[in-house]
């Protein structure tokens, strides 16, 4: 290859690299303000201020803003169903993504400014009761700054990718890719004790935290039509045993499990991990069927 040929190759690679420099996703690394915090690592209510948050990597997106409301810098963002705008996030909205700056729409009509988001990245947050073992769990918010690890308490967020300290993780999210592993059930309630289940509860998801350690949680008798539905753990690991207790003349019948009467199946706290779940359906005569298990479970003797 002559000189020139070569001189000409070295520039296009400069090129290349000044195109990548320019076109590269932003990157944010903001120092967390310890005032929001509650002294513990736990997330606060709802911004009224702007909150600088730490990001890596990620895309941008932007939506026009409700009216008549302010979006904070730093707050989880969520589309309304019926419009399609942004907003503060409330439980019940689809996550968006989080606020790059404050977008003050509090005078104007409805999709007078746009808000801009991070829609996709790490972000470091304060998730409340989130420990070394729960990386990879999925992350929920009940408003733009309450996060936590109950899919009964709010709108899916991402997952738990790297644990910092006692009640706070990097989370990583994508709007507009990632999934709630949990997004089947849009019937969800959180168990803090004893539960008796009725055909009511049909195809609902139970969510149990460490408060219902040990409680029994009651099946109706199989000719009361209880069934689809899934008793998840959310408790962190080891806090939370589940007792799952059939009627008397019923059986929980599953993989590796041993039908038999008045038998109790059992999640065995020493090992118990968050996400730990049964999921049940109808059989017949006999009982109740399990059609999904996750964890260390086990017939009563």
């Amino acid at each position: 290859m002559n000189k020139l040929a070569l001189c000409a190759a070295a520039m296009a690679v400069a090129m290349l690299a000044l195109v990548a420099a320019v076109t590269a996703p932003d990157h944010l690394y903001a120092t967390i303000d310890p005032t929001l915090y509650d002294g513990v690592g736990f997330a606060m209510a709802t911004l009224a201020a702007n909150k600088q948050r730490a990001y890596e990597g990620g895309s941008r997106n932007e939506y026009p803003v409700v009216a008549s409301d302010i979006i904070y810098e730093g707050a989880a963002t969520g589309l309304v169903d019926a419009s399609g705008h942004a907003q503060p996030l409330t439980s019940s909205d689809r996550f968006g993504g989080f606020a790059v700056q404050k977008a003050d729409n509090s005078t104007g009509a409805a999709a007078a400014i746009n808000v801009r988001v991070y829609e996709s990245g790490k972000v470091e947050l304060s998730v409340t009761g989130v420990v070394i073992t729960d990386v990879g769990q999925p992350v929920y918010a009940s408003d733009d700054n309450t996060f936590t690890l109950n899919p009964a308490a709010g709108a899916f967020i991402g997952f738990v990718h790297r644990f910092v300290s006692a009640g706070v993780a990097v989370v990583a999210f994508d709007a507009l890719n990632y999934q709630d592993p949990w997004a089947h059930y849009t019937v969800r309630e959180t168990l803090t004790g004893i539960k008796t289940f009725d055909a009511e509860d049909s195809g609902k998801l139970f969510c149990v935290t460490d408060a219902g350690d040990g409680d029994a949680l009651t099946l109706p008798a199989i000719a009361d039509g209880f069934g689809g539905a899934t008793i998840l753990a959310v408790g962190a690991f080891g806090t939370t045993a589940l007792t799952i207790s059939p009627a008397a003349a019923d059986m929980i019948l599953g993989p590796d499990i041993t039908g038999a009467n008045d038998k109790d199946l059992i999640c065995t706290k020493a090992t118990q991990r968050r996400g730990d779940f049964v999921s049940l359906m109808l059989g017949d005569a006999d009982g109740y069927v399990v059609t999904g298990l996750r964890g260390t479970w086990a017939r009563e003797a």
